[in-house]
């Protein structure tokens, strides 16, 4: 029988899992793949706030995180590439996040933890966190899947059909918000973009609709998280890291398999 610290971890892994995977094929459907890592760096900063000040660690990560996207939006245009701005924004919030935690006083603060994640020590409460947090944010997304999904396709479509393009960026930037805040003692905040991203793309050769891609990629972030918390736990390996590397061995084997299908029906065909 496992341990309570195995299942604790393994529902955390699943709810992160469930929660990230539909929001990073947004991110990678609106090429946001720098914003997200923007926003997990900037979460740094937030822990180092909300100690300062003491207050919830996940009510400063969220902070944080919605003060820079409101930052990048009314930056954006003024002549700088979004690009440069989540690149300067990214870095400068965390570094700036590391400094102010070695002010923080009387409080012992594990670094590691915060960058690489520390799935095995999530307690109760922590699991309490994540899972409301994963609810939150499949709720917001079903609730707003068509909605999201018109302003993702086609801006002038989504203003034809009553819909506000800001308004879904604006519940994209919540939702991720969330996922950060959630998974930061998952997976930490160096890799959270890790497991965005690349359940999404590892996906996408293989679906055919975009709830197709959104189901496929949950099944596939918590094989990985799953999956890579047993293997750190046989292997005595960091779990975040081993997390995101069987995610990106699925990534390797999905995209070794298209191309190796693509390779065959060409040469079939001629």
């Amino acid at each position: 029988m496992l341990d309570d610290f195995m299942w604790r971890s393994a529902l955390a892994g699943l709810g992160v899992g469930l929660a990230a995977a539909p929001l990073g094929c947004f991110v990678i459907w609106r090429r946001m793949a720098y914003f997200g890592d923007a926003t997990a760096h900037a979460a740094i900063l937030g822990v180092a706030l909300a100690l300062l000040w003491n207050i919830s660690i996940f009510a400063g990560v969220i902070g944080v995180a919605l003060l820079m996207a409101f930052c990048v939006s009314t930056l954006s245009g003024r002549g700088y590439a979004m690009d440069t701005l989540l690149g300067v924004m990214a870095h400068s919030a965390l570094a700036i996040g590391l400094v102010a935690v070695s002010f923080v006083s009387g409080v012992r603060i594990d670094l590691h933890a915060y960058l690489f994640g520390d799935i095995l020590a999530v307690g109760k409460t922590d699991l309490a966190i994540i899972g409301s947090g994963a609810i939150l944010v499949i709720a917001l997304m079903l609730w707003r899947w068509q909605a999201l999904l018109t302003a993702t396709l086609n801006e002038e479509l989504a203003h034809a059909s009553g819909i506000n393009p800001r308004q879904e960026q604006l519940v994209l930037t919540v939702a991720l918000a969330i996922v950060v805040a959630v998974a930061l003692k998952v997976i930490g905040a160096l890799l959270i973009a890790a497991l965005l991203i690349i359940p999404a793309a590892t996906a996408r050769p293989f679906s055919r609709t975009p709830e197709q891609m959104a189901l496929l990629s949950a099944v596939i972030a918590m094989a990985a998280t799953t999956g890579g918390l047993c293997a750190a736990y046989t292997f005595d390996t960091p779990t975040g890291p081993t997390m995101v590397s069987l995610a990106a061995v699925l990534f390797v084997i999905a995209m070794f398999v298209t191309q190796s299908w693509r390779f065959l029906c060409q040469h079939l065909s001629i």
